[in-house]
């Protein structure tokens, strides 16, 4: 699994209303017979509040292809990953909220949560004492792992979101389950509205000008293709240099110095014996001569937007394009 962790860690409902209400007006009154037709707007509104509303029981599945039928919205939840934490508060939902995990810090309201224990390995005596009616995990737990807290009677319900697609419909399974549909659609309105802006903003970019561009988000480690951020690079209009992998891996020094990446991201939050990651990657023998760093192109970014897959990654993509592209966001 990703070593330093801890590093990592640190539209479609109100389009379709706004068109519903733009193809309708009010209807008319019958005259002769005393009494009126609701107007088509409110039908509409109704109708959409209606299908916003969640009809249980519910069943859904999860990335380990376990279901899950409910039979009402869950009272009390527990999230052990800080991106589905961020995204059940942005959802509404902190009164259901009994328990996250150590390293959940945002929002604000998480850090005053009982604590679960580790992303990897939670507690599994305060999971059990908490007693809720699900348990959000996600890329970094193992599905061995979830495996064991389903042995224990824990009703774990897992997420491996690969693309900003997979967390927008994380989102939106999030709703459906807690019955917070109507959030969630605003939510990820407001989500895809950010990749439409970014994408706009870079498509004059020419392919023979796309910069390159290489992430370290811990000592010594970056993304390959197959990932949420290897995806940001790519929507931004860079080119990832570590796409010629899978996944997460430690990196060859000598690879990225042939690379000659453009652009160095890198989480701006990360400290190791009393460095921090820019300082650890402009030392580095021979990096002084990649033009990223030659041209000051080294830039820290939020490791919170820029690893986390929860509602904040596309805030994570556009903080990207603009590190990548500074003239197209200014």
């Amino acid at each position: 699994m990703i070593k330093n962790w801890k590093a990592l860690s640190s539209l479609l409902s109100a389009a379709m209303l706004a068109l519903a209400l733009a193809g309708c007006g009010n209807a008319a009154t019958k005259e002769g017979t005393g009494s009126s037709q609701q107007p088509a707007q409110e039908q509409a509104q109704e109708q959409t509040q209606t299908d916003l509303k969640t009809q249980y029981p519910l069943t859904v599945t999860d990335a380990t292809g376990e279901s899950f039928t409910f039979e009402k919205a869950p009272t009390k939840i527990v999230s052990v990953s800080p991106a589905e934490t961020e995204s059940l508060f942005a959802l509404g939902l902190d009164n259901q909220i009994v328990g996250v995990s150590d390293y959940d810090d945002y929002p604000e309201a998480a850090k005053s949560k009982t604590k679960m224990g580790g992303i990897t390995k939670p507690n599994e005596e305060s999971i059990i004492a908490a007693d809720a009616d699900i348990v959000f995990t996600g890329i970094s737990m193992s599905e061995d792992a979830v495996k064991k807290l389903r042995e224990l009677g824990i009703t774990i319900f897992k997420t491996d979101p690969k693309s900003i697609d997979d967390v927008i419909n994380n989102i939106e399974t999030f709703g459906k389950i807690t019955d917070h549909q109507e959030q969630a659609q605003k939510l990820v309105t407001q989500m895809k509205q950010d990749v439409t802006d970014v994408t706009e903003a870079v498509k004059a970019v020419k392919p023979e000008e796309k910069k390159k561009v290489y992430v370290e988000f811990s000592p010594g480690w970056t993304v390959g293709k197959g990932e949420f951020m290897d995806e940001l690079i790519t929507v931004a209009g860079g080119t990832n240099i570590a796409a010629d992998k899978e996944g997460w891996y430690e990196i060859n020094e000598e690879n990225v110095i042939a690379s000659n990446p453009d652009v160095i991201l890198y989480a701006n939050d990360v400290v190791e014996d009393s460095k921090t990651l820019d300082q650890i990657i402009k030392a580095r023998s021979g990096w002084d001569q990649i033009t990223a760093v030659k041209n000051n192109a080294v830039i820290g970014l939020d490791a919170n937007l820029l690893s986390r897959p929860g509602p904040r990654v596309t805030q994570g993509l556009k903080e990207v394009a603009k590190a990548i592209y500074p003239d197209l966001f200014k």
